[in-house]
């Protein structure tokens, strides 16, 4: 962030060093929507008052940077603006590239984790439910894949895959993390099978989650996993607006009720601002026959699939069974197209 013209240059040089592809913003009202998401933010010397006054949330991975003799007393204001670092060009620069380079080696082999969101255009949409056939179809594809639970109210996503009894951190111990999480450490530490790993919460004391906590998660599943889940509350909190940042797609569960719609129109409305590439997903039965195409042209959406009701689904789930698990029936049919399309990989069906 900077609008310092010779800054930039000398900043896409060393980033072209590290390997890295940079996204520019002038001042912090073009840098507010990836701020948090961002594995690494460079805040010029000419935008740090700018930042003060902007009160953009603290995050991890934040570097003051200008050159010598302009960043007197550069800790001072790199405390004020929360950065953890302060590099000054030209002594800086091979740190700096170091850094660079960090941010484009650690990711998978295709590039950072493809990641979903997931979120429901009313209570008992089936977002969870959703969220979690993608992320067990993803792991079926031998991608690894991380399913996070960002719904401090949903139950715990743990119990949707019937992992409730598998040892492994839940979001409490987490919550206090604020800065780079060591991305193989938090993949080994939390609940998980094959290539599938999930954060959820459990069933104690409600706790906030910090925008922090979420943001490091995210950069962690970024660079340590192929294919990522969000489970996004439909009161969008400061988390999961991070999580709906860090999102290449979100997809809105909407049953096929005239109600429903009128809910999902706000869900909508909160949501779009965060994430530019939305879609609906209507879910039948509809009793008063409310096509799909109808509830998505009524919030302005493209529409990304439809789901047939499916008693057998509904059965599993309370016995324990993982949603998509067998690989049969119209969510796990569903789950392979979406899966298909994020990654551009062929998605196995039933064995």
């Amino acid at each position: 962030m900077t609008s310092d013209g010779d800054l930039l240059d000398e900043l896409l040089r060393l980033a072209a060093a590290g390997g890295t592809e940079v996204e520019l913003a002038a001042d912090p009202a073009a840098a507010r929507a990836r701020w948090l998401p961002a594995p690494l933010v460079l805040v010029g010397r000419d935008q740090a008052q700018a930042c003060l006054r902007a009160r953009l949330p603290r995050r991890p991975g934040t570097v003051l940077v200008g050159r010598a003799g302009e960043l007197d007393p550069g800790w001072e204001v790199a405390e004020l603006i929360g950065a953890e670092h302060v590099a000054t060009l030209p002594a800086a620069e091979p740190w700096l590239v170091d850094r660079f380079t960090e941010c484009g080696s650690d990711r998978p082999a295709g590039g950072a984790a493809r990641t979903v969101a997931v979120l429901g255009g009313r209570g008992g949409a089936g977002a969870s439910v959703l969220a979690g056939g993608l992320a067990v179809t993803a792991a079926r594809a031998r991608l690894r894949t991380l399913l996070v639970d960002a719904d401090p109210l949903g139950g715990g996503l743990d119990l949707v895959l019937g992992w409730e009894e598998l040892d492994g951190l839940r979001w409490p111990a987490l919550t206090d993390a604020d800065g780079r999480v060591d991305a193989p450490a938090l993949v080994r530490a939390l609940p998980s099978r094959g290539d599938l790993v999930v954060l959820s919460w459990d069933r104690g004391d409600l706790l906030a989650l910090p925008a922090q906590a979420m943001a490091a998660t995210m950069d962690a599943a970024r660079r340590g996993r192929d294919f990522v889940v969000v489970d996004v509350p439909r009161q969008l909190d400061d988390a999961a607006i991070v999580a709906l940042q860090a999102a290449d797609q979100a997809y809105v569960v909407v049953p096929a009720e005239l109600r429903a719609t009128a809910s999902a129109a706000r869900v909508v409305a909160a949501a779009a601002p965060h994430c530019a590439a939305l879609g609906v997903i209507v879910r039948g039965p509809a009793p008063g026959r409310l096509k799909a195409v109808e509830v998505a042209r009524a919030l302005g959406l493209p529409l990304a699939g439809t789901l047939r009701p499916e008693p057998a689904l509904c059965r599993g789930l309370e016995r324990g069974e993982a949603p998509a698990a067998a690989g049969r029936g119209p969510l796990a049919t569903l789950c392979r197209r979406l899966v298909g399309d994020l990654t551009g990989l062929p998605v196995p069906g039933a064995a």
